[in-house]
């Protein structure tokens, strides 16, 4: 698979959570729980993705397998630690 067009929506109860969906199937494969937990969808961006390309906080190649596989990809808040790790990644002096 060398570029999937994808659809990423912001859930409407995390601002910090996404779902990475094919643009074609958009959320026709998301499970009902997933879409109670995740509220109402916000359409970020669409994007084409590849594995010659990053993400800010994903792996694409996680992120491309997951879409094949199950329909999506849930790419939740980062947890303390990796928000952190961030802020000194972007700030030597911390």
């Amino acid at each position: 698979m060398s570029k999937q067009i994808c659809k990423i929506y912001r859930s409407s109860k995390n601002e910090a959570m996404y779902l990475y969906v094919d643009h074609q199937e958009d959320l026709d494969r998301i499970p009902e729980p997933l879409m109670q937990r995740f509220g109402k969808p916000k359409l970020a961006m669409t994007l084409a993705l590849s594995l010659d390309k990053k993400l800010a906080r994903a792996d694409i190649a996680k992120v491309l397998e997951a879409i094949r596989e199950q329909g999506y990809y849930l790419q939740l808040p980062p947890g303390p630690e990796a928000y952190m790790q961030e802020l000194r990644n972007k700030n030597d002096k911390l």
